[in-house]
């Protein structure tokens, strides 16, 4: 038109303009707007609105700075405002609002309606909701339906349940939103009930506050009315979205109702032929989480594979079904192939190599995400403390936890509990104590971990009193908290207090005893020798006893020198996990503490014949900042012969005070002599006398192994930390040893 030699009037230029606008072609609007004489109010508008619902707001904020007092009206300064309240800054809403009065233009029903929508974004306190309230009466609008469910939005997001409700049933008329916003405000202040009794009250049945009761019931794990809810709209003919679809389908996946979650998948598929992307990506993110999350990790992928479109929550839950699943190695080649990554996907990445025995691996990953530009989140940090936990970091982890200060996590919960853990761990229970004592809040989780340290370091009855405790605060116990205990009492023999804790689980919580319970139970009698008890309560089990429970009783057996009965659980255990390799080696220990030499050697035949191969027994120390590992029989440590000279000279001390090599724990058909040699060869040995020729005199050692300790390096120690004056403490497989003076801390109970 232009181009033709067509000089178009100000009114045609300005219609193209809010044409442009309308269409998204913003950049076109503004050209012809800057081309335009003296634009009027009309075309300034239509641009503040376009930029504001673009996002722009910074370019649309210069456009109403940019326009003079003298030709702004009410619709302009509505634009304005409005433009504020959709991108959620509502200080800047209200303070124009402000404006806008000062400069003596009149509000209109738009501009309350805005003004309400951004004050609901910051009001915290009943004296602002009280003021604009009385605004809208003064302003004539008091009966205005938009207005009214604004100012009733307000209230809601400020908790005032009982004004909004008195407002919403003195309303002359109620739409659609009027209904919702009431309903959603029930659930979002966790007035259920109350939001369910105005949902049977409604004349028309709405599916979106049908959909915020789901929702509701969902989040606050009220599956079998939600699930109720969802059947009543099938049969009321209520018609289901996406939104319908996804909370049912949430709630099967936290319920672990996968039958009935694979029946709304099948219901999804069979009555929606061709759902848009808007409907479909939520829906099958939401089927992706409930198939991993009831252990079908391949079944969730297959949907994942099929999507048309994903976006990122797709690609973190895939990712989240195989670290939960243990899939390590699948875990790591996705997370390479995802497209973009964002905090979530790091941290459910560092926290299942931690949880899954990749502390090291962790470790790194979180380094990267730091160097990637990403700032971790507590989350982040409490799955690289979990891999310190692992490793026995204490420095590192300490690090940590002056990082978490210093970024104000401090408060974290889920932070906080990975401390506990960490702290008790890597041999420092004081420490944890300390935080437990002084964390802002605790959840179970917190409890259990607690609980857990004084247990694994031998405080039983410690432990006992810190679970009355957890009671008489309102805390109920979970399947954790019994497992927590059943090992404390177990690690300090406090069998009778071990069998009263099983029995209550379900008589006075409701909670059925699983297999990993009656392992703990199995265990706790054979460490007390009860083998006989032991073995009736394997009779008893509800259901075929599992690995865990056959390896406490040989375990068991094995201390006690029962070897027929150890023999029985052997080859029971051996069936259930043939390529397990301590069942073999428990066994040919068994036979070799009872010099039983022709079976020790059937026993390590059987092994090499099933290609079953025994795991190195390895201990590990952490020296100025750097982890030192050794071996049996080390040869590789760069300081290996100066600790075996240096142990050497401890001998003649330790035996000076009453130190005898126990040679049964060399089992091998060896001379005297020859076994003593053996027994100084020992991982956890070579690990304590490094420590003590590198550490400064008088620091704690602390060291760590991934087998459970000899029986003569336990005695050792003890003669060791009364030679060097120090305390010595030692985690294997099992538990924690505190060496001080001569005495360990179990009690030689272990």
């Amino acid at each position: 038109m232009i181009t033709s030699g067509f000089n178009p009037r100000g009114h045609i230029l300005h219609r193209l303009i809010d044409v442009y606008c309308k269409s998204s072609r913003i950049v076109y609007a503004q050209n012809l707007f800057d081309k335009t004489p003296d634009p009027d109010i009309v075309p300034r508008t239509s641009l503040v609105s376009a930029y504001s619902l673009s996002g722009n707001i910074r370019k649309a904020g210069e456009m109403f700075e940019e326009t003079p007092l003298s030709i702004r009206d009410t619709v302009f300064y509505n634009a304005m405002i409005t433009g504020y309240s959709r991108n959620q800054d509502g200080h800047a809403c209200f303070k124009l609002f402000r404006q806008m009065l000062r400069d003596e233009f009149s509000p209109d029903n738009f501009t309350l309606t805005s003004v309400l929508g951004g004050l609901s974004l910051i009001v915290d306190r009943e004296m602002q909701c009280k003021q604009m309230h009385c605004m809208v009466l003064k302003s004539g609008t008091g009966f205005v339906t938009s207005v009214l469910n604004a100012l009733v939005s307000v209230y809601v997001n400020c908790a005032l349940m009982f004004e909004a409700r008195k407002l919403f049933d003195e309303m002359n008329e109620k739409d659609k939103l009027s209904w919702t916003t009431m309903i959603t405000g029930y659930v979002r202040n966790d007035e259920l009930d109350a939001a369910r009794e105005l949902v049977n009250g409604m004349g028309e049945k709405l599916g979106v506050a049908w959909n915020a009761m789901i929702s509701g019931y969902v989040h606050h794990r009220r599956y079998k009315e939600a699930f109720d809810m969802f059947k009543k709209m099938y049969f009321m003919g209520i018609k289901m979205d996406e939104f319908t679809y996804t909370s049912i389908i949430s709630g099967c996946a936290h319920a672990g109702l996968f039958q009935l979650g694979k029946q709304v998948h099948c219901y999804v598929l069979r009555t929606e032929g061709k759902p848009t992307p808007d409907f479909s990506l939520p829906v099958n993110n939401a089927l992706v989480t409930l198939y991993w999350k009831c252990d079908k990790v391949d079944w969730a992928r297959e949907i994942f594979n099929n999507m048309p479109v994903r976006d990122l929550v797709s690609w973190n839950a895939i990712l989240s079904g195989y670290v939960n699943a243990g899939r390590i190695d699948e875990g790591r080649l996705f997370f390479r192939e995802m497209p973009e990554r964002n905090h979530l996907t790091w941290t459910v990445m560092i926290s299942g190599l931690a949880q899954n025995g990749f502390g090291e691996e962790g470790l790194k990953l979180f380094n990267q995400m730091k160097s990637e530009g990403f700032e971790p989140c507590d989350y982040a940090f409490a799955g690289a403390i979990t891999s310190c936990a692992m490793l026995g970091a204490l420095e590192n982890g300490r690090q940590l936890h002056a990082q978490l200060v210093q970024l104000g996590f401090d408060s974290s919960l889920s932070a906080g509990n990975a401390l506990i853990t960490m702290y008790a761990r890597c041999g420092v229970v004081e420490a944890a104590n300390v935080l437990f004592l002084t964390m802002p809040c605790m959840d179970s989780v917190s409890w259990n971990a607690m609980i857990a340290a004084l247990g694994q370091h031998g405080y039983g009855v410690q432990a006992l009193e810190l679970f009355e405790q957890m009671l008489k605060a309102g805390i109920l116990p979970d399947r954790i908290t019994f497992l927590t205990i059943l090992s404390a009492c177990s690690h300090a023999g406090l069998v009778r207090e071990g069998q009263y804790h099983f029995n209550s689980m379900h008589k006075l919580y409701g909670i059925t005893p699983g297999e990993d319970h009656y392992a703990r139970l199995v265990d706790m009698l054979c460490r007390a020798g009860k083998l006989l008890e032991a073995k009736d309560v394997i009779i008893s089990m509800p259901f075929e006893p599992d690995a865990a429970v056959w390896e406490a009783f040989l375990a068991g057996c094995r201390n006690h020198g029962n070897i027929d009965l150890g023999i029985q659980a052997a080859e029971r255990l051996i069936e259930l996990m043939p390529q397990h390799d301590g069942s073999y080696v428990l066994l040919s220990n068994m036979y070799a503490t009872a010099g039983r030499w022709d079976d020790v050697a059937n026993a390590r035949k059987l092994m090499r014949d099933r290609g079953v191969r025994k795991e190195p027994g390895c201990s590990w120390v952490e020296v100025e900042n750097k982890v030192h590992v050794f071996l049996v029989d080390d040869t590789v440590h760069p300081e290996v012969q100066s600790v075996y000279n240096y142990l050497s000279q401890l001998v003649p001390e330790m035996r000076r005070l009453g130190y005898v090599p126990d040679t049964k724990f060399v089992l091998h058909d060896v001379e005297s002599d020859h076994k003593e040699r053996v027994l100084s060869a020992h991982s956890e040995k070579l690990a304590v006398a490094f420590a003590l020729m590198r550490l400064p005199r008088g620091a704690t050692v602390r060291v760590f192994k991934n087998l459970r300790i000899c029986g003569d390096c336990h005695n050792a120690f003890k003669f060791i930390s009364k030679v060097v004056g120090r305390e010595i403490v030692v985690r294997d497989a099992k538990r924690f040893h505190h060496f001080r003076d001569c005495e360990c801390s179990c009690g030689d109970y272990w």
